[in-house]
Order: C-alpha cells, then structure tokens, then sequence
C-alpha cells in the first residue's frame, strides 16, 4: 500500500487523562517523519484493519487478543516506561485497588461481597488481572456483590471516591495522574492492594502499513526521550521513555486470559 504524504491517523483507546503525552506524541512523529499527524480518539479495534487508524495506544489486553487473528492486524513499536522509582525503569504498570479512605476495607479479602467498579471489559489493568486475581483465589463464584460498568478509570475513581462504589482496580498512571491533579481527591481514597506488575500499554500500527514507515515510527518513538520538547510533553503523562518491546512481553497477559478462559470466568459477575 503506498501511502503517499496521507496522514497517519494516530489513535488512542487508552484514558484521557493522558492525552497530553499523546498529543506529545503526534506533534513528535509529525516533526520528525516530516508528515501531518492527527490524534484522534480509537472507536474500535477494527479500524486498524479497516484503513481508518494507522497507529494506536491500546491496552495490552487487546493486543494479545489481535495477535490471534491470522494475520494479526497490528504489531508493536514501542512501550512506554512511567516516571517512578517502582517501576524500576521497566516497560511495566499495576493496577492499585482503591477504596474510601474512611472504609473499614483493609485487603482483597474483605471486598467479598463488596461493590465493584471497572472501567471496560477490554481493560487489562481494570478487568483481565481482576478476572485473573479471582481465578487465582478460587474465588469465581460471585466474589463480589453489585457489579457497575464505569465506563473509564477516571469515573471508578469518582465512584469510589463518592461512596457509590466499595472498590475499583485503577491504571496506576491514571490514579498518580488524577490524584496529582486533585489533592484533596487523594485525601479520600486509599489502596488497599496492588496487582501486577503487568506489561504497559504498547503503542502499535497496522501490520498493514508499509516496512519502511514502520521502522521509522519505532526509531521516533524510541529518540522521544533525547529531545527536549518532546521529553517534557511526555513527562506530563508521567511517561519518562519509550523502549523497544518485544511480542513474548506480553505473555504474562495472555496467561492471565488463558487462565480465565480455563476456569470458564470470563464475567465478573457470574456466579
């Protein structure tokens, strides 16, 4: 496929509130590759086969579930390494399970029968290492009481916060993001238990795209870190680098969804 000068549609399935590094980003490949960039916001995984998205942020969660398809639609650039001494430097996230401050909550173990929030089902950090934490307990009967689809971390984080929820699984990024930006937020919650680490996030393109185009999205991907701009953009999202990831990265995910789909646990609200 010759993609001429077109645009490279640029899309982000993750949460908003790091779309400033996002936006970082596109204004990086854009000055580098010397070629217009748009973010847009990912409506579905399909559009990288579909021609409609050619470069994406997606969760890890989807990637393992694309890289089944023959062919895969999509395969990796790059992965992010967060700013944090408990990230060690290393393509890696957790998922911090957060209560009210005031709750009497005090581990996993006492959420039974607690309500729960999370954000989608195609989320790794909010869902599949939930599904998978419950799988490893023994616990997949009804663990958990009213079950609510927030919809996005930042809306199970105001759930919680406000009482409507017992408990959520959060991106620990978006939560360091959210609570950065909302002290007193913080004052309100407390996390009573941390899953993972999992494999970050990975950026992709569409297998589809021409070899060339891909090698040098990679390689500005991975030089974000010695330009000044585009490493201050991208410390706004609390990401401090971009390195190389390779597929087998992404196993521990894959064992988590296989180990879900053994135990025939795939909803969290089953009983």
């Amino acid at each position: 496929m010759d993609q001429g000068r077109h645009p490279i549609r640029l899309a982000t399935f993750l949460a908003p509130v790091a779309r400033v590094a996002y936006q970082a980003v596109a204004e990086h490949l854009e000055r580098t590759l010397g070629r217009p960039v748009i973010l847009v916001d990912g409506a579905s995984f399909g559009q990288f086969a579909d021609g409609s998205v050619d470069v994406g942020f997606i969760c890890g969660l989807p990637y393992v579930q694309l890289t089944r398809e023959d062919p895969a639609p999509v395969e990796l650039l790059a992965a992010p390494v967060l700013m944090g001494a408990r990230y060690h430097g290393e393509p890696i996230y957790f998922s911090d399970v957060i209560v009210r401050a005031d709750s009497d909550f005090r581990d996993f173990a006492d959420l039974r029968g607690a309500s729960w929030a999370f954000n989608d089902v195609d989320s790794h950090s909010g869902y599949n290492i939930t599904r998978y934490h419950l799988v490893e307990l023994g616990e997949t009967h009804g663990f958990f009481g009213r079950i609510v689809e927030a919809g996005a971390h930042q809306r199970s984080i105001n759930l919680v916060a406000d009482g409507l929820v017992d408990a959520s699984a959060i991106d620990s990024q978006v939560l360091a993001l959210v609570l950065g930006s909302d002290p007193e937020l913080a004052t309100r919650l407390r996390v009573i238990e941390v899953l993972g680490p999992s494999p970050i996030q990975p950026v992709v393109a569409a297998t589809r795209l021409p070899t060339e185009l891909k090698r040098e999205l990679s390689a500005a991907l991975l030089s974000m870190d010695a330009d000044a701009r585009a490493k201050a953009g991208l410390g706004l999202g609390l990401v401090e680098r971009f390195v190389e990831v390779q597929d087998s990265h992404y196993d521990p995910i894959r064992r988590m969804l296989e180990a879900a789909e053994q135990a025939a646990f795939m909803t969290l609200g089953e009983e």
